[in-house]
């Protein structure tokens, strides 16, 4: 049976570059980067170049960037790393200020509860029926607690793991800007979660304003277990693992120089895609012909957030009254892999917060599955998805309703 895997905003496949580069270290060049003889030095040559390399990719220098277990681990850092040390003064007033949104990544939204519980404020911004930011909102939040010597933290997206919404990074750093030097007391440190984003469009870090950026290897064919922080000259970021002195003194442990060099293969490889116009049009292109091709196969479909700006690779479709999880079944028994939301909270049967923020009726949003492309998808993928998905949908629209539209 043919496997159509349209589930790379979850994981995508390691290109054979990738495989090739972190087999060869493996085997040769094995040594510890920290340590001073010729094979640890070899070592460390490595992680340098993979440094650079994520470092092109994003736009930033060599030394901006530091290395992760993954995207997790790098939103982790930058949130509790810019507000750990404001939370631990005693008595410390006026409350760092956190401001963020409903939808966001789990691994952005429990590290800013848990934050909000040891004392911290937070500010949950609202996003439209396409899942968007207005940056006036994200203004209103600053004016009504930033100020008077408050260290305020943002931390909003780039681009949505179940929508593939672009929000206007760019927009929302500015508006910070322009508060803080209206305000002249306050601080606001702007982060943005990148995973979905980098590798697929273009990114740069120091043209968008921000001051930290995330991302993960695994989300642009490169491995999983690694990923990267991007830290802006001059934030204030205190390290939260604690046992050595690697990456600039800002993640101790020895460096996973295999997956290191994964991912610098992978962002070369990245580099490559995105300067290759005609290579994104072709997959954007992709994209448009399974959501036109299910969407008149099957005309009740709600294509979610198509009027916004979103990822080349990303279709988030609703079908009204029938449960996402029966038919993400029934497509893996036809060899068809998708997606009810992000994989970090997959198991669940309730409806994707992410769609109900946005307003989306829990009746479609109960129903609503995720294909996302990748670079390698090709269209026989396609076409065997435009076969396979209107079946299933009808017999599960016949066999196992929900009951009406709400």
């Amino acid at each position: 049976m043919q496997t159509v895997y349209l589930d790379n905003n979850a994981t995508t496949q390691p290109a054979p570059q990738v495989v090739a580069a972190m087999t060869d270290v493996l085997n040769e060049w094995w040594g510890n980067p920290s340590s001073g003889h010729r094979l640890g030095q070899a070592a460390r040559s490595k992680v340098e170049l993979a440094r650079a390399s994520v470092a092109r990719l994003i736009g930033v220098r060599d030394r901006q960037v530091v290395f992760t277990s993954g995207g997790t681990e790098a939103n982790n850092l930058a949130l509790s790393g810019v507000l750990k040390a404001s939370l631990e003064k005693a008595g410390a007033s006026p409350r760092p200020l956190v401001i963020s949104t409903d939808v966001e990544h789990p691994s952005i939204g429990e590290p800013i509860e848990h934050l909000g519980q040891r004392g911290g404020r937070v500010v949950t911004l609202p996003v439209d029926g396409n899942g968007l930011v207005d940056p006036k909102d994200l203004v209103a939040a600053l004016e009504s607690g930033a100020c008077n010597g408050r260290l305020a933290l943002v931390s909003i997206q780039w681009a949505n793991n179940e929508t593939g919404v672009i929000q206007p990074i760019g927009d929302l750093v500015a508006a910070c800007r322009r508060h803080t030097e209206a305000c002249g007391e306050c601080r606001v440190v702007f982060h943005t979660d990148a995973t979905q984003a980098v590798g697929k469009v273009v990114v740069d870090a120091v043209a968008s304003g921000v001051d930290l950026l995330s991302l993960s290897g695994h989300k642009f064919h490169g491995p999983k277990g690694v990923g990267s922080l991007y830290v802006k000259p001059g934030t204030r970021l205190r390290r939260q693992t604690l046992g050595g002195h690697q990456e600039h003194d800002r993640r101790g442990g020895t460096e996973n120089v295999p997956s290191i060099v994964g991912l610098g293969v992978a962002a070369d490889l990245a580099i490559r895609f995105l300067g290759d116009a005609r290579a994104v049009e072709r997959q954007t292109a992709l994209r448009n012909r399974l959501e036109r091709g299910i969407s008149t196969a099957l005309p009740g479909t709600v294509v979610h957030a198509s009027g916004a700006k979103r990822l080349w690779n990303t279709s988030n479709l609703g079908f009204t009254g029938i449960e996402a999880e029966a038919v993400l079944l029934a497509l893996s028994e036809k060899g068809v892999c998708a997606s009810a939301g992000s994989a970090c909270s997959s198991g669940s049967l309730d409806p994707s917060p992410v769609l109900l923020a946005m307003g989306i009726p829990e009746a479609v949003a109960h129903g609503s599955t995720r294909f996302s492309l990748s670079r390698d998808t090709g269209d026989e993928q396609i076409d065997r998805a435009l076969d396979v998905v209107p079946e299933v949908v009808r017999h599960l629209e016949r066999t196992l309703p929900l009951g009406p539209a709400s």
